[in-house]
Formats: C-alpha cells, structure tokens, sequence
C-alpha cells in the first residue's frame, strides 16, 4: 500500500507530527498513515461553528458529528486528539467576511478565507506549541522540494486538485506543511480507509461552504445581515430599468438564470452590481468579456520566476495564458466571467506561482 510521503528526516520515530483533522475520510487517513510511520501522532480538530442542523448533516466539517468522528478515528489508532473552540474566530474571519463581501457586491470564496486564517494561521500555532515537526493535512496538492526550497504543486488527480484554494499559502507555512495524499487519486484514498479499518471510510465528502445548512447561503447571509435582504432593480448598461429584484445577495457575475425580465433579443447576463443603488447591472455575453484585472493582496511563491505562466479565476477554470506585473493580470483572450471578490491562482505548469484577489476588471473592448 502507498503510505503517502511526510518528508521527515529519520529517524521517524523521534519525530512528532501534528494531523489537522476535520472528521472526514481525507484527514483521517493522514492520521492513519502518520501513526503507521512510527511518529507520534497528534489529531487536532477547530471547532469552527455551530449552526443548528449544520452540525448533525452529512456533508459538513468541524462542528458536531464531525468532532466525534475524528475524536473516534484517533481512539480506533491510539494516538492523542485535542479540539480547541475557534468559533468565534472563525466567525469573525470566514463568515462575517462571506456575509460583508456579499453586500459589498463581490464574489467571496470562504474556502480560501478559512485555508488563511483557522485552518493554517490558528493550527499553526497549535502545531508549534505541541512541538510539532510539522502539520500534515488532509489537502490535494503537492510539496515538492525545488531548488530554492519547498514548492506548492497541483495534486496528482486533477479532479481533487485544491491549490486554487491553497494559493494564500506562505513560504514560511510551506516550510512546516506536509500534504501525504497530494500524489494519490481519491478512489485509493477511499481504499486505505477501509484498509487502516477507519470508520469513515464511506463518509461523503464535506461540501464547498461548510457552514451553511442545506446549501442557503442566502437564508445565512439575511440573517447576519438583514440589510442584505433589500431589493432594487435590474437594468441595463445605460441605466434603462429592466425589471426588480430581491436582494444582490441572489446574483453573482456572469449568472443568467433567475433575472425573470423578458424582452430582450438575446440572453442577458448579470455584468456587475452596484451595492450603493442596489442595481443589478445586465446585458449581452459579450459585455462580460475580460481583458485585464487589477489583483490585490498578492501572495508570490514564486521566487524569481518570469517565465511563461496560466491563470485560474476560479476554482472550476481552465488555467488561461496570461501576463502579471505584479498588480495588473492581462489575459492572452478575453477571459468571461470574472468577478472582483474571487482569486486569481498563477500557475507555471503544475506548480502554483502565487495569486491574489481580483480587485476591479476592465472590459475586453476597452484595452489595448
């Protein structure tokens, strides 16, 4: 059996290795693998939220069953397992920010936000009080030692790739971070589940955004902020009023369902909103085209690289061919569906470059 690869010096016995563990079947079969090293073995779950029937449904991570999970996991291997309550942290940092970037118009990526703060800033602290030689996670990507230093790589299995989500990743959190099922695909994952005798081993998968129950952003939003449930209108890119809506927090960029205006001699698409007027800005598809973004907060892992590279505007993207000075992403075509609130994840072939958040975009038509 593959025993995934925790990049420690031996002996493996005198090292102590510290897994982040979430409840599901990924994280808990680090876990396994880390104790069949011979390593000491820690579980450490965050209690990150608790909203009611979220805690009890399938599908959701580090809150109620899930923290059972794991805590039976680390019993079944006999290895130590610690929760810490960081919920309030978690709300301030992940959901309050989800809620606020709603209202402000923009697309937010929870997911990301969590990788930033709880999950590796929080463990990390965690993890080094514990006297950890390093974090071991549950995440698809890849660490691969290069030249200069431990470089972050897309996983093995495209299909479970995460290093979209992971692109806010320091150098410095790159040093201590061990990622031992970035080479392997989900199906053997799955197998060495059942193989290492863990009960999870059939658990289905934690969904995109954990905290919100059945999948409602909308209802979760409203009820953090009740001003996010004011409606406006739909109108075009002259400001000619097209129809009414309940609330910005139902639209994202580039949407064409649910606009229930009719009228028009082709498609509308959402273009923009505008949460001073509580406008929702429509028109044709070619509208949406983009030719540059102007990217903020930039995390550069990659060194003294200026080569070829690709870019990802969101998680489910094909990488494009781009150019980045640092502040200003130029796509080589016209790129659709770009959204300030969302990252862009810079690429040279499989190995992530850096990325940052999209803070405006310019129109296709309107770049040189």
């Amino acid at each position: 059996m593959m025993t995934g690869d925790f990049q420690l010096g031996e002996p493996l016995k005198a090292r102590r290795i510290v897994v982040a563990m979430s409840g599901g079947v990924d994280s808990s079969v680090v876990a396994g693998l880390a104790a069949r090293t011979g390593a000491e073995t820690i579980g450490v779950t965050l209690q990150l939220y608790d909203h009611g029937e979220a805690v009890g449904r399938a599908g959701s991570c580090c809150a109620g069953r899930d923290i059972r999970d794991a805590r039976a996991v680390c019993d079944m291997l006999g290895i130590a397992h610690y929760v810490f309550d960081h919920e309030s942290s978690f709300r301030e940092t992940v959901i309050d920010d989800f809620a606020d970037e709603y209202l402000a118009g923009r697309t937010p990526i929870p997911c990301v936000k969590c990788n930033m703060g709880p999950k590796f800033t929080d463990l990390f602290a965690l993890a080094r009080d514990l006297g950890a030689d390093c974090l071991a996670t549950g995440h698809y990507v890849q660490r691969v030692m290069g030249a200069a230093g431990p470089e972050l790589h897309r996983a093995f299995d495209p299909a479970r790739d995460q290093s979209y989500f992971l692109f806010a990743t320091t150098a410095a959190q790159l040093d201590f971070l061990r990622f031992p099922l970035g080479g392997m695909p989900k199906p053997q994952v799955r197998e060495l589940a059942a193989e290492l005798g863990l009960g999870v081993a059939g658990k289905p998968d934690s969904q995109d955004i954990c905290f919100v129950p059945d999948g409602d952003y909308a209802t979760l939003v409203k009820k953090l902020r009740p001003e996010a449930d004011l409606g406006g209108h739909i109108v075009d890119e002259s400001g000619r009023k097209l129809g009414e809506h309940k609330g910005l927090i139902h639209f994202t960029v580039g949407q064409r369902r649910g606009l229930e205006i009719g009228g028009s001699p082709e498609p509308l698409y959402v273009l923009r909103l505008d949460p001073a007027t509580r406008d929702v800005i429509v028109g044709p598809k070619r509208a949406l085209a983009v030719r540059a973004a102007r990217i903020e907060n930039v995390n550069w892992l990659g060194g003294d690289y200026a080569g070829e590279m690709t870019v990802k505007v969101r998680s489910m993207a094909k990488p494009v061919p781009a150019r980045f000075d640092g502040e200003r992403l130029v796509f080589e075509t016209p790129e659709y569906g770009v959204a300030p609130g969302q990252a862009a994840v810079l690429y040279a072939g499989d190995r992530v470059l850096g990325g940052g958040w999209i803070a405006e975009t310019e129109r296709a038509e309107l770049v040189s």
